[in-house]
């Protein structure tokens, strides 16, 4: 730890740069768990430094993805809790690349506060250190700022930027999608991480009790319930690409079913959703009933159960659910593919 670098005038100003000294030594024990052979650097530096293993890689190309928790951290605000959000915000970045048949190689964080508390601060990089192991990705930098006056005392703000890559090859490339191709439903653990300002608004988390258990949550708290950390899909879609030809994936984001199903579809084909099959979680009926939020912007708004969808052709239908299935994911069909106008229905 440096000791000698301190400076009193900017201590008063509400900025402790030991404080952040601090932070980086109790995360280096999370951070070491991440380390992968393309490693170059120590935690520290002005740059992350990663070596590139292209062996069996004929044409490279690199793929990248940032993104935030967003309001959601107003719940590990409210139940102080700040040891799984940095999974969500590994899953929000890690999630979009694979759907492009990127590996991911190495992960970037940054932290804005309103005061920096050591301890605080390490609880949020071990979250991000859960996601990168869960996406075989380095952390090799960060950044954590102290910005008092701008963040009140007790928030912060997460956010991070992943790199991937593939075989140019590789890419997935929805223009061998065809009619009567079979749509796949990974489950989702929960909310994820979108639709909160939602959720926050419809529940009125901020006044209401959501630390006791719910029994149509299994006994969850509702708390428990919406900050249970976005999924991460890399390893069981990797492991899938390995053995099944694969036209197509969606990562289910902000926008829900509406807005991020159509994005892996071309022009000319749609998605036809059969509503009966989508197994929608207990929480996002709790979230309907307590809106009063019609079934249409539900599925436009969250991914009611389903984190991910993959597009494959119909004879590989058994054995992508099987390669899934191996792979600790309880994958479901929900639809196929057909000539349409539309890029989605859900009927």
């Amino acid at each position: 730890m440096n000791t000698s670098s301190r400076s009193d005038s900017y201590a008063a100003a509400g900025v402790d740069i030991t404080a952040g000294y601090k932070a980086v030594e109790l995360m280096k024990q999370h951070i070491a768990r991440t380390l992968t052979s393309g490693v170059c650097s120590d935690v520290g530096g002005f740059g992350g430094l990663f070596e590139l293993d292209l062996k069996g890689i004929e044409r490279p190309v690199l793929v990248s993805g940032t993104d935030g928790v967003g309001t959601k951290l107003k719940l590990a605000f409210l139940l102080d809790k700040h040891d799984t959000v940095g999974i969500d915000c590994v899953a929000m970045c890690v999630n979009d690349i694979i759907c492009c048949g990127a590996k991911p190689l190495f992960f970037l964080d940054y932290i804005a506060c309103g005061k920096n508390i050591p301890e605080r601060i390490a609880d949020i990089v071990k979250g991000v250190c859960d996601g990168c192991v869960q996406a075989g990705a380095a952390l090799i930098g960060g950044e954590t700022a102290e910005m008092p006056g701008f963040y009140p005392v007790d928030e912060y703000d997460l956010a991070g930027y992943c790199t991937g890559v593939v075989d140019k090859a590789k890419i997935i490339d929805n223009g061998a999608m065809r009619p009567g191709d079979v749509v796949i439903a990974l489950p989702s653990s929960g909310v994820h991480s979108n639709g909160f300002s939602l959720v926050r608004k419809v529940l009125d988390v901020e006044n209401s009790d959501i630390t006791s258990p719910v029994e149509s949550l299994g006994g969850k708290s509702v708390g428990e319930a919406l900050l249970a950390p976005t999924k991460i899909y890399v390893k069981p879609v990797l492991a899938l690409l390995e053995k099944v030809k694969v036209k197509g994936i969606s990562h289910i984001t902000g926008g829900g079913f509406y807005e991020n199903i159509p994005r892996s579809i071309p022009e000319g084909l749609g998605a036809k959703i059969e509503r009966s099959a989508v197994r929608v979680l207990p929480i996002f009926d709790l979230i309907a009933k307590a809106g009063s939020i019609s079934e249409h912007d539900m599925f436009n708004t969250f991914n009611m159960g389903v984190g991910m969808s993959i597009v494959v052709a119909p004879e590989d239908a058994k054995l992508a659910l099987s390669v899934l299935k191996e792979q600790g994911e309880d994958a479901y069909v929900i639809g196929k593919i057909e000539e349409s106008a539309e890029k989605i229905t859900i009927c």
